[in-house]
């Protein structure tokens, strides 16, 4: 018999903090024996307009209740430094959910997810250590690993992710379907300042002169998929040399993929995909492309 829920468990109509995995399962668990489907929103904190859109996302999803990680996973993080200065502030991000109507928040102590002497991880498979893989070693193993625990206690019928995080997106797609886990995966479509540059939470760290700068990346990914009727060869050399006019650019990658982010096709869907570093901030981007939509 599922325990009744009270005003600490869950208050709709305003938020509810929950930091022990315990809890919440019991709480998602009651709801759904309710009859309510429960949506999960994962993230690092830092809430901007991106995690509103996929909080508002969320609620269109019928008869949700929506749950907001905030968790600063730090078994996805390569250096130490990038660790620390990530930016937290769970007030800010709790006056978010609560603008937003997310009722609970999930805001777990690292011991919590991962208690001493854990070795467990999970593998992203050859993927995982191509584009940002290869810049990142360890990081997607990292990212399966916690959504898989997140998946764990919260047990969401949907889980929603921002395209901009597109590899991020296809493999935790692909480690649902592989792994039977009854979660759908939503992906949301990127949000963009008003001059293109793609919400990231990396974004106040840029200074004025690169931010400037890093427009470049959405610019390159908008110029080649302009000339997308052309073909891949066109799409990569456009959006290249969009970005080689921008002093102060580090280019990591720019690659064209299937949408499943294997070799990209003659023909049809694909996505662009960009890295670069400017300044100390590294930044991603992304688009997709229908090549060849001239020849048609």
């Amino acid at each position: 018999m599922t325990k009744p829920l009270t005003k600490d468990d869950y208050t709709p109509g305003g938020v509810t903090v929950h930091r022990d995995p315990e809890r919440l399962r019991r709480v998602t668990r009651a709801l759904r024996s309710a009859g309510r489907n429960i949506a999960l929103v994962p993230t690092m904190g830092a809430l901007h307009e991106g995690h509103r859109r996929l909080i508002r996302e969320a609620h269109v999803l019928q008869n949700t209740v929506v749950v907001v990680s905030v968790f600063v996973n730090p078994t996805q993080f390569g250096e130490a430094a990038d660790l620390e200065r990530y930016p937290r502030d769970l007030d800010a991000d709790v006056e978010v959910c609560r603008q937003e109507r997310a009722p609970l928040v999930f805001a777990p102590e690292v011991a919590t997810m991962y208690p001493a002497g854990s070795q467990v991880t999970l593998d992203p498979g050859p993927l995982g250590s191509e584009l940002e893989g290869a810049s990142r070693p360890g990081h997607f193993a990292g990212v399966l690993t916690v959504v898989s625990k997140l998946f764990n206690v919260v047990q969401p019928d949907y889980a929603l992710f921002g395209e901009k995080d597109y590899q991020q997106l296809s493999l935790i797609g692909r480690m649902a379907t592989d792994l039977n886990v009854p979660t759908a995966v939503v992906g949301v479509p990127t949000v963009r300042e008003s001059d293109g540059l793609a919400l990231s939470s990396r974004n106040r760290f840029l200074s004025e002169s690169e931010r400037e700068s890093a427009t470049a990346l959405s610019a390159a990914l908008v110029a080649g998929s302009h000339v997308s009727a052309l073909g891949a060869e066109a799409v990569l050399s456009t959006a290249r040399a969009t970005l080689d006019a921008v002093p102060g650019l580090d280019l990591d990658y720019l690659e064209l993929r299937a949408p499943d982010l294997g070799p990209a096709p003659v023909n049809g869907d694909a996505r662009l995909l960009v890295a670069a570093r400017v300044g100390s901030t590294r930044l991603i981007d992304n688009v997709p492309v229908l090549l060849g939509a001239g020849d048609e």
